[in-house]
């Protein structure tokens, strides 16, 4: 099973960038569509950006022209380049495989990300 360790999460105030990291294990990462995911106090976790073994990426409206993701599969690791942060974009930020086209794994820690003058 692959496991995910996500990172770079903070304070920023609005208008500001941050970059996710989330790190994979197991030697089977090239292979799978991965996913960034969030999830607000008292909302449900969602999927906000997407990108497949072939690098076609696709987001949620929310995020669209101010979210980026990537991947390296040499390093095993996805990224989620944020920038024009709104205070609705405080959640917690997990990695995972993208759930629309396979079972997802263990969701770790997760990252936080906290929006705010």
């Amino acid at each position: 099973q692959v496991q995910f360790v996500a990172s770079g999460g903070g304070v920023v105030q609005p208008g500001g960038s941050l970059r996710l990291s989330c790190a994979a294990s197991g030697n089977s990462f090239r292979i799978y569509a991965m996913g960034w995911y969030r999830q607000a106090p008292g909302k449900q976790r969602e999927l906000v950006a997407a990108i497949t073994n072939r690098f076609t990426t696709n987001y949620d409206d929310s995020v669209k022209g101010r979210f980026t993701i990537s991947r390296d599969n040499v390093k095993n690791t996805v990224y989620l380049q944020m920038s024009s942060l709104k205070p609705e974009d405080t959640a917690v930020y997990y990695c995972n495989l993208d759930h629309r086209t396979t079972t997802v794994s263990g969701w770790g820690q997760g990252t936080q990300v906290t929006v705010s003058s």
